[in-house]
């Protein structure tokens, strides 16, 4: 397999050297783009039947809740902080 290998790198080795020298020359034969034909006319949206949505307003009685205030007394925690004797106040705690 190794020798087969050697021998098509050999030959694609003496194949550049030709080449570069001149000894050997390849003609492609010339060939061209293949030609595309593009018909573009002006372009029209398809005809499409669709149904009517009718918006409006309608007056109708519904129930809803009321919210009503009354004062009632309930006990609230609080907090009462007092400084330490001979401490001096901070600016903020005034």
């Amino acid at each position: 397999m190794r020798g087969l290998l050697v021998l098509i790198g050999l030959i694609a080795l003496a194949v550049v050297v030709l080449m570069s020298m001149g000894m050997m020359t390849v003609n492609w034969p010339a060939g061209s783009m293949p030609s595309v034909a593009v018909d573009i006319n002006g372009g029209k949206l398809p005809e499409v039947k669709t149904g009517t949505v009718g918006v409006g307003t309608t007056n109708t009685t519904v129930a809803l809740p009321t919210v009503e205030m009354k004062n009632t007394t309930v006990t609230l925690p609080t907090i009462e902080v007092k400084q330490a004797p001979g401490a001096t106040p901070t600016p903020a705690a005034k």
